[in-house]
């Protein structure tokens, strides 16, 4: 499996073969993305509302959208169903932030944020067989992407995803405040998605 730096050919290949009607295919490239959507979407939800929907949820419901709308797809390039992708996350994510703040239906300032980590698993309502080793291998880019970042970062997410802290708790922990430890764990998921696209990340 090729990372998302270097994945181009197998994208594009695979593309062509889920217009056709493969949906080996077409689980394999959404897969693909799967760890890119999840760092977004972890960065980009807010951190009150993570304690009600999961970052790991919106993925699977921009998973299980692509799925059923590739056929309104109309790009050729990784970059361009990429930025597809990205499109479907984002606009479920205005989704969660009017369904939890403007319409006041949920109270989450004082909730606690559920453990969620980076490896929350999709629904395979979309036909793919190869699923949980492309997973596996996904995990496996994580992991090594994990190790390069500094010490502070590593911490900070290993607090957050790992120990289900909260910032309040985080910035106790190492010696902050709640919004230093709210920001540092920003810059980290920041700095992890670019190691995650960098060349030289690979399964």
């Amino acid at each position: 499996m090729s990372s998302l730096a270097d994945g181009g050919e197998f994208v594009e290949k695979a593309i062509t073969a889920a217009r056709k009607g493969n949906r080996l295919a077409l689980g394999r490239i959404l897969d693909f993305y799967r760890n890119y959507l999840l760092l977004t979407a972890n960065q980009e939800l807010d951190f009150d509302l993570q304690a009600k929907v999961a970052p790991s949820d919106v993925v699977q419901k921009t998973y299980l959208e692509a799925c059923q709308d590739f056929g309104q797809f109309r790009g050729q390039s990784k970059s361009d169903l990429m930025g597809w992708l990205r499109g479907i996350l984002r606009h479920n994510l205005a989704n969660v932030r009017r369904d939890y703040r403007d319409t006041q239906k949920r109270q989450v300032s004082q909730e606690r944020q559920p453990a969620d980590g980076f490896e929350g698993g999709l629904s395979q309502d979309c036909p793919t067989p190869v699923t949980a080793l492309v997973a596996a291998e996904q995990r496996e880019i994580l992991a090594r992407a994990l190790e390069q970042l500094p010490e502070h970062y590593r911490e900070v997410i290993r607090l957050r995803h790992q120990e289900n802290c909260t910032f309040l708790e985080i910035g106790e922990r190492i010696g902050g405040t709640t919004e230093g430890a709210r920001k540092r764990w920003a810059r980290a998921i920041e700095q992890l998605k670019e190691i995650v696209k960098a060349p030289g990340q690979k399964s």
